[in-house]
């Protein structure tokens, strides 16, 4: 029974409408006549797939399978190492996808455990405690303050309501419901004073309404079902190695097939040449490369957890390195969520008040200088009527901070924490800044009566005792206090509240409302002895009004820079809110998120939008408010259509869709829902916006350090392949065996291969644009490095062969010995391409002793290699013979070549664009190395 327009109706249609009175509620009968209409009020999880289903489908990978095919030569070519190095590769990547996928699901579980178990419902007269679940629409059910709304209804009666709507609505702080009728038809759910939404949760005030929808109709179950329906996106990394795998094997079967026929023709037996071309294409074929992948993914998961991150889904590491779009969720992630009083106004002055969050440090400036309260009696008024007018209290999480002397010393050790509503908070942390609190003024201020906050009325008003007698204690929305003053404090006196102090007083409130601050009223009347005081009305009248406190969530003092930096490194900031248009465009100019220009969009006018024209103008708005969940869900939808590697952060369960959606979803891991988190990939767990910008510093290394070692491995295959191609081309004897292929495949394709997976960050790392979605992994001439270099290493090993088989042709063991020079050639000159692989320029760019782990690597693969030689009883089994002073002058002049002619070329090139100019890379953030 979904209803757009229940907002629209009055209590008495809503009863007519679902038939029934509000002092009977629904009979049994009736109640489970209409179940078996509409179902259970709970959310669907949906088809459910075996976790067994689940694991099976993670070899259906076209690289998966063909690893397996490796597997399998491997075996019949008695390699049983390199099969079972494979197999491992192969359940290990097998492992983290299922657990990944099966994480996945766990989203809609989280999400069922924000429904309520129990409701308080009317039943055939009678106020029942029953089971959330069995709940149908037409129940009237009767809630307070710390209850959880157990399904969409629309408000009947209301008493000092309010209700705590930052998960689904974003709105920072709870908001007043009340029992009227809205007249206008298209209302944002954070406007519907008058509906209650499932899963949210009632903070102060009771309440009684009639249940309007039920299970996956609420807009709760709305959510749930986006989350069903969303598809995980898959991550450029997984596209591209996909990509490559298909590529490679091709080319590699292709070429080996050619190398065996060719072999063939020049008359090499048939049986020889066909071992040589598995051999061939079990080198060629880079297995060890989902292995290193997934190594450097990890070791980059440890290495962001220091960071303040922490992933859930290896990929999604990479894919932060490519984001060139963050949609952030405004409350609790560019703000502190802590309402903070940031201006004050009184007697005509302006006062600027410093310090952030709930800790009482701060001062009240005006023009620049700190007051003297001692001096400034009105002041100490208005911190009077803040202080003792509510019922908030802030405390210190740590108490064991309370005996230290040296605070300051130690600023993190401190936590202060608010117990009660947050913008009553906001009064009580002002007035503490000042040393007012309700703990110290209650000695000398005794509260006897207390009017609560009421959304019609807008204002509270305590009355409290003292030596001199009475006081009456008001605070407010001014528009509705100002009617209740007749006098205010002006230069220390008690005057008529003329038609010009007026006027003054709401030209201010109007500025202060302009700038993004949520205002408030406060003033106070004195009790006379023997004066009844039997209502709100008695107390809130002839009143003396005070001033203006002007609050705000304050932005995160680290979020500015850290959007600063994405912006030099070419990543678009986009501020995504539940809150108002105002406030949300104010916080985003503040924190460069809005520059000149830039267009805001409010989700009314969103909705009014279709897809094609969102996604024509997605490009040029920088600010979203008062959005609903669906909305976010279209906004990454557009900016993935136009190309954008999108990544969603939020808290919220508003914000689930949208972060499984996007292609790297991003929780708060303090305030964030379980729902935000089950459905994200990254989870922050300081909820510092910064932390995301070192996270993609480490994501783009880890990219980059992928595009080394795959230029490392496939350049290396490349010189094999093409040594022994060139070699049948010629009608040369084979330079290379089958066992020395494999060897040269392992020593060389293992560690040197790892230690580049964790090899440390080029200093223009953040200098560059985001690499675009598409982009082949090919792409900045990675495919010229691979080709050339191979050549080169190819044509090298061959020429070291060809030259050692001239100098002695007549010698027996001259083709041992030539072979010998050509496999030590190739280890050579790969061990040398490794540190070249280490700069996106030449080897001439870096310092090779940087990477202590490539330098033990190629230690290890060095000592590997003269086993082979020197060792006697493993020469039989590999077909080599010890070299001599002059096969090793020419295996590392040889060896040498192709990494060294080519750095020199590179830095021939590097200087004369200098000299004669060239393009200039992008100025980018001088530091990135943000900590939270």
């Amino acid at each position: 029974m979904d209803q757009k327009n229940w907002h629209q109706w009055s209590g008495k249609e809503l009863l007519e409408k679902f038939g029934v009175t509000a002092e009977q509620g629904l009979t049994q009968d009736e109640a489970a006549r209409r179940r078996e209409q509409y179902g259970w009020n709970e959310l669907s999880e949906g088809q459910r797939i075996s976790p067994w289903l689940l694991f099976l489908n993670q070899f259906k990978d076209f690289m998966m399978l063909v690893l397996m095919g490796a597997t399998l030569i491997s075996g019949i070519l008695g390699e049983y190492l390199d099969a079972v190095t494979i197999i491992a590769i192969i359940l290990l990547n097998g492992i983290l996808g299922f657990i990944q996928e099966f994480r996945a699901e766990r989203s809609l579980r989280a999400l069922k455990e924000l429904s309520a178990p129990h409701a308080n419902t009317l039943r055939d007269g009678t106020v029942r405690h029953i089971p959330a679940r069995e709940l149908v629409p037409g129940d009237i059910v009767v809630l307070e303050s710390g209850d959880r709304i157990p399904a969409d209804i629309r408000w009947l009666v209301t008493n000092s309501l309010d209700v705590e709507e930052s998960a689904l609505t974003g709105e920072s702080h709870p908001v007043g419901k009340h029992a009227g009728v809205l007249k206008e038809a298209e209302v944002p759910l954070g406007d519907q004073k008058n509906i209650g939404f499932m899963g949210t949760m009632v903070t102060r005030g009771t309440g009684r309404g009639v249940v309007i929808r039920t299970g996956m109709d609420t807009e709760m179950g709305k959510i749930a079902d986006l989350i069903q329906n969303t598809d995980t996106q898959e991550t450029p990394l997984q596209r591209r190695l996909d990509q490559l795998g298909k590529i490679l094997i091709y080319i590699a079967l292709g070429l080996t097939v050619l190398v065996v026929l060719i072999g063939i023709l020049h008359g090499q037996p048939a049986g020889a040449m066909f071992f040589a071309g598995v051999s061939l294409a079990v080198a060629a074929i880079p297995e060890g490369l989902p292995a290193i992948v997934t190594i450097a993914l990890a070791l980059g998961v440890q290495r962001m957890i220091k960071r303040k991150a922490i992933v859930r889904k290896l990929p999604s590491v990479e894919t932060l390195g490519c984001a060139s779009v963050i949609c952030s969720d405004k409350t609790g992630t560019l703000t502190q969520n802590k309402m903070t009083v940031t201006r004050l106004w009184l007697e005509g002055r302006s006062l600027e008040v410093t310090g952030e969050g709930y800790e009482p440090v701060g001062q009240i400036m005006e023009s620049q200088r700190p007051v003297d309260l001692k001096q400034d009696q009105s002041l100490r008024r208005l911190l009077q009527v803040s202080a003792l007018c509510g019922n908030a209290a802030i405390y210190e999480a740590d108490g064991d901070m309370r005996g230290r002397k040296k605070v300051k010393e130690e600023p993190e050790a401190k936590q202060w924490k608010l117990k009660g509503d947050p913008t009553e908070g906001a009064l009580v942390v002002l007035a503490a800044k000042m040393g007012l609190s309700p703990g110290t003024l209650g000695a000398s201020y005794r509260r006897e009566q207390e009017f609560p906050f009421d959304s019609k009325r807008k204002m509270m008003s305590v009355v409290v005792t003292h030596q001199g007698g009475k006081m009456a204690l008001v605070k407010g929305a001014p528009d509705m206090l100002l009617d209740k003053c007749s006098y205010i404090l002006w230069e220390g006196k008690v005057v008529p509240f003329t038609g010009t102090l007026r006027s003054r007083v709401q030209a201010e409130n109007e500025a202060m409302a302009r700038s993004a601050l949520r205002v408030l009223g406060l003033a106070y009347r004195d009790v006379k002895p023997h004066e009844n005081l039997s209502g709100e009305e008695s107390v809130e009248s002839q009143l003396i009004f005070i001033g203006l406190a002007g609050m705000i969530d304050p932005p995160r003092r680290e979020a500015r820079d850290a959007i600063s930096v994405c912006r030099r490194a070419g990543i678009k900031t986009v501020m995504i809110t539940g809150d108002h248009r105002l406030t949300a465009e104010a916080i985003a100019a503040d924190l460069g998120i809005l520059p000149r220009g830039g267009a805001s969009l409010s989700g009314r006018e969103l909705a009014g939008m279709s897809d094609e024209e969102l996604e024509r103008k997605v490009d040029q708005i920088f600010v979203y408010s008062r959005v609903a969940p669906e909305h976010k869900l279209r906004i990454v939808k557009a900016l993935q259509r136009k190309g954008h590697v999108v990544a969603m952060t939020g808290d919220g369960v508003n914000d689930a869709p949208a972060i499984k959606a996007a292609d790297i979803g991003i929780a708060m891991g303090i305030t964030g829902t379980d729902v935000s988190k089950e459905a994200s990939s990254l989870i922050l767990s300081d909820d510092n916006f910064s932390s995301i910008v070192a996270a993609i510093e480490e994501g783009r290394n880890i990219y980059e350090n992928i595009r080394k070692f795959i230029r490392y491995l496939l350049a290396s295959n490349v010189g094999e392949i093409l040594t022994m191609f060139f070699a049948m081309l010629l009608g040369l004897p084979l330079p290379l065996l089958p066992i020395q292929i494999l060897w040269v495949n392992l020593v060389t394709d293992g560690l040197p291969a790892m230690a580049l997976g964790v090899d440390q960050p080029e200093k223009d790392l953040m200098e560059h644009k985001p690499r675009g979605a598409n982009e082949n992994i090919f792409a900045r001439r990675l495919g010229w490095k691979i080709l050339s270099r191979g050549l080169l290493i190819g044509l090298c090993t061959l020429g070291a062969f060809w030259l050692t088989l001239r100098i002695a042709p007549d010698n027996p063991d001259q083709l041992a010995m030539a072979q010998s020079v050509a496999f030590a050639t190739l280890v050579v000159a790969q061990l040398i391409h490794v540190f070249d692989c280490r700069s996106s320029r030449s080897i001439f760019h870096r310092n090779i002793l940087q990477n202590r782990f490539l330098v033990l690597a190629v230690l290890s693969s060095v000592l590997l290699l003269l086993g082979v030689m020197y060792i006697e009883a493993l020469q039989p089994i590999f077909k080599t013979v010890p070299l001599g002073t002059r096969e090793w002058a020419i295996t590392l002049v040889a060896a040498g070549i192709p990494t060294f002619l080519m750095g020199a070329g590179s830095v021939w090139s590097g200087n004369r664009r200098r000299k004669f100019g060239g393009p200039r890379p992008m100025v980018a953030a001088k530091s990135t190395n943000i900590r939270a």
